[in-house]
């Protein structure tokens, strides 16, 4: 067997160093990342103190048999394409979106492999009638002619993750302006605590999950309030609403106290004034009927001048209510 040169044991033993000192490792497919943006890559990466390193997979194999930490030979399985690794204290997610955002869109080749599922879209195209529509039929796009032109029916899976993608359909996605390929680093796997987090963890749509927080906040807080459990949250909602239940049951029943005083008082008033209109005249006593034929006969306007609405004086509530009193002899 041959002895491993002197550099194959170097490059291992840097790279056992570095997952033994780091408590973030990651596996990154560099596969058609061109020379120019990886210098690039590498240049950001460093601002970040992120380190990223390249060799050969089976010594990567051999420095994960030589590290001690758990997980490594489930990483191990993550390897795939041209592979380089990346070393951080950075958070995960962090990382995972700092390298996406890095990347660019790019059209896919006949004989890549898919990144993700390739989903082409219902909707109109620029393509006139012809030929064009049985190709599309060939990769499972349906189509017809809308409006003089060939339109979609329907959103078509087309390929789906790892699989290799045909000269033809790699040729209708260009035709398409479908560019299912990023150009940067691609992460397949980061290993943190011992814990595997894959790409599809660590790829999340912020804004969808704030939302979810905020929703499932929101009903945490209206169950609470429904069944009444008190916590630091609720309590204050609670305390209110249970004031304004309490108050609102008083003044139905009529109760007297400092908080409905004021509004019971009120609707005594205001049904008082309500009644007084609403008594027929053989209802009101001998002393009230004197009262109204002896009040003065209002003023016959100028001719010519529009009659001016007499302003009403308010009655205040003594009076309101002794003006009652008089109604009922």
């Amino acid at each position: 067997m041959t002895e491993p040169s002197a550099a194959k044991k170097e490059t291992v033993a840097e790279f056992v160093k570095l997952i033994d000192e780091f408590p973030i490792i990651g596996v990154v497919d560099m596969e058609n990342l061109p020379a120019k943006q990886l210098q690039h890559m590498r240049a950001k990466l460093r601002e970040q103190d992120i380190v990223l390193k390249m060799t050969k997979r089976r010594l990567i194999a051999k420095a994960f048999e030589q590290a001690k930490k758990d997980g490594l030979d489930k990483l191990s399985e993550h390897i795939s394409g041209m592979p380089a690794m990346i070393f951080t204290k950075e958070n995960p997610f962090a990382l995972f979106k700092l390298l996406k955002k890095s990347q660019s869109k790019a059209p896919i080749k006949g004989g890549q492999t898919a990144p993700d599922d390739i989903i082409v879209p219902a909707g109109p195209t620029s393509f006139a009638p012809g030929p064009i529509i049985g190709e599309l039929g060939g990769v499972g796009i349906k189509a017809g002619v809308e409006d003089g032109k060939i339109a979609i029916k329907e959103d078509s899976k087309v390929a789906s993750a790892g699989d290799e993608v045909s000269q033809l359909l790699a040729g209708i996605l260009s035709r398409l302006g479908i560019e299912p390929m990023r150009i940067g680093l691609n992460i397949n796997a980061v290993l943190e605590n011992g814990e595997i987090l894959t790409k599809a963890v660590l790829d999340i749509d912020e804004e969808a999950y704030m939302s979810d927080l905020i929703k499932a906040h929101t009903d945490a807080f209206s169950l609470a309030m429904e069944i009444g459990f008190p916590t630091k949250e609720t309590i204050t909602n609670m305390l209110q609403k249970a004031f304004m239940d309490a108050t609102a049951l008083a003044l139905d029943r009529g109760v007297v106290n400092g908080e409905t005083i004021k509004p019971l008082l009120s609707k005594a008033y205001a049904t008082s004034l309500a009644l007084s209109g609403l008594l027929p005249d053989e209802a009101l006593s001998a002393e009230a009927k004197a009262a109204q034929a002896a009040a003065p006969a209002p003023e016959a306007a100028p001719a010519g001048d529009a009659p001016k609405e007499e302003k009403k004086e308010e009655k205040k509530p003594e009076e309101a209510a002794a003006g009652l009193g008089s109604l009922f002899g």
